[in-house]
C-alpha cells in the first residue's frame, strides 16, 4: 500500500475502461450502488487514483443506458447495421435525389428497427421505454448511421446520455461517453443464458406508413403555424401601412396649412417693409420740420433778446 506522501499513480485508461464496461452493462437503477461499491473494492485493492476516477463515472440516462444494452445483447445486429450505414454513407455521394430519398427511409427502418428491439430487451430487463426515450433511442442509432464517431461512441456501451449528430464529425465525445480516451474498446457482448446456442433475433423493419403519416402530419401542422404566423404578420403590416398612410396624409394637409400661412406671412412682412419706408420717409420730413423750428425759435428769442428790458 502506498505511504501518504508518495505521489499517486495515475489510473490506467485500460483498468478504468474495464471497470466502466462492467458498470455500465448493469441496469440503470443499479448504476449508483455498484459504482459505489467499485469504488470501496479499487480502495481495498490500493488503488486510490482508479477509485476516484470511478467515482466520477456519470449514471447514464434511460435512453443511453437502452442503447448500451442493445450494444451487448444485439452485438450481431449493430455490427450488420453500422456496416450497412458504412455502404450507404459511401454511396450517397453518387445517389441522385430520388435515390438519396429513398436511401433516407432505408437508414429510417433500420433505425426504427433497431430501436423497437431496444424497447424489447428494456422490457425484458424490467423497464418500459416511454415514446420520449424510444425517440432519443432513434436520435442515437440516426446519428451512428450518419456519423462514424458516433458509432465508434455507441459501441463503447458506456454512453452516459442521448445526442445527435449532423453527420460532419461534430460530436462532443467527452460529453456524452464515459472514458473517451479509450473510444476504441467496444463494449463486452452479453453471453445468452441456458445451455442451447439461440439463433440471433431477425431485424425486422418497422414499416414506414406510420413515421411517414407523423411525419405528414408534423410537416402540416409546422406548415399551419408558419401560415398562421405569415397571415398574422400580413395583418400587422398591412395595418401599419395603412396607419402610416393616414399619417402622410395628415402630415401633407399640415404641409399644405404651413406653407399657406408662410405665404401669408411673407405678404404680412412685405407689408410691413412698404409701411416702415413710408413711415421712416414721413419721420425724416418731420425732422426736418422740427430742426426748422428749433432754428426759427433761437433766432426769435435771439431777436427779443437785443431788443432788451421793456
Amino acid at each position: 500500500m502506498a505511504r501518504a506522501d508518495e505521489p499517486e499513480e495515475p489510473t490506467t485508461t485500460a483498468g478504468l475502461a474495464a471497470v466502466a464496461d462492467d458498470l455500465y452493462a448493469g441496469h440503470v437503477e443499479q448504476f449508483v450502488p455498484r459504482r459505489d461499491a467499485a469504488v470501496r473494492a479499487a480502495k481495498q485493492a490500493g488503488e486510490p487514483a482508479l477509485a476516484r476516477d470511478v467515482g466520477r463515472l456519470r449514471k447514464p440516462s434511460v435512453a443511453a443506458w437502452a442503447v448500451n444494452l442493445l450494444v451487448r445483447v444485439e452485438a450481431e445486429q449493430i455490427d450488420q447495421v453500422l456496416a450497412v450505414a458504412a455502404s450507404l454513407r459511401s454511396a450517397a455521394e453518387a445517389l441522385d435525389g430520388d435515390e438519396l430519398r429513398a436511401l433516407t427511409r432505408q437508414r429510417r427502418q433500420l433505425t426504427a428497427a433497431l430501436a423497437t428491439t431496444a424497447r424489447s430487451r428494456a422490457r425484458d430487463e424490467g423497464t418500459r421505454l416511454s415514446e420520449a426515450v424510444v425517440e432519443q433511442v432513434e436520435d442515437v442509432l440516426t446519428a451512428a448511421m450518419l456519423d462514424p464517431v458516433a458509432a465508434q461512441v455507441v459501441l463503447t456501451g458506456r454512453l452516459v446520455r442521448s445526442f445527435t449528430s449532423t453527420g460532419v464529425s461534430d460530436l462532443d465525445v467527452a460529453s456524452v461517453v464515459a472514458v473517451p480516451d479509450a473510444l476504441g474498446v467496444r463494449a463486452t457482448p452479453r453471453e445468452p443464458e441456458g445451455d442451447a446456442d439461440p439463433a440471433p433475433p431477425t431485424l425486422t423493419l418497422v414499416p414506414d406508413d406510420g413515421r411517414a403519416r407523423r411525419e405528414a402530419e408534423e410537416a402540416l401542422e409546422q406548415a399551419t403555424e408558419e401560415l398562421d404566423a405569415a397571415r398574422a404578420e400580413h395583418d400587422e403590416v398591412a395595418a401599419s401601412v395603412s396607419r402610416l398612410d393616414a399619417r402622410r396624409l395628415q402630415l401633407q394637409g399640415e404641409a399644405e396649412e404651413l406653407r399657406r400661412r408662410l405665404a401669408e406671412f411673407e405678404d404680412e412682412v412685405d407689408r410691413c417693409d412698404e409701411e416702415r419706408e413710408e413711415s421712416q420717409e414721413a419721420l425724416d420730413d418731420a425732422r426736418a420740420v422740427l430742426d426748422e423750428a428749433v432754428r426759427e425759435e433761437e433766432r426769435a428769442r435771439t431777436a427779443l433778446d437785443d431788443l432788451g428790458p421793456a
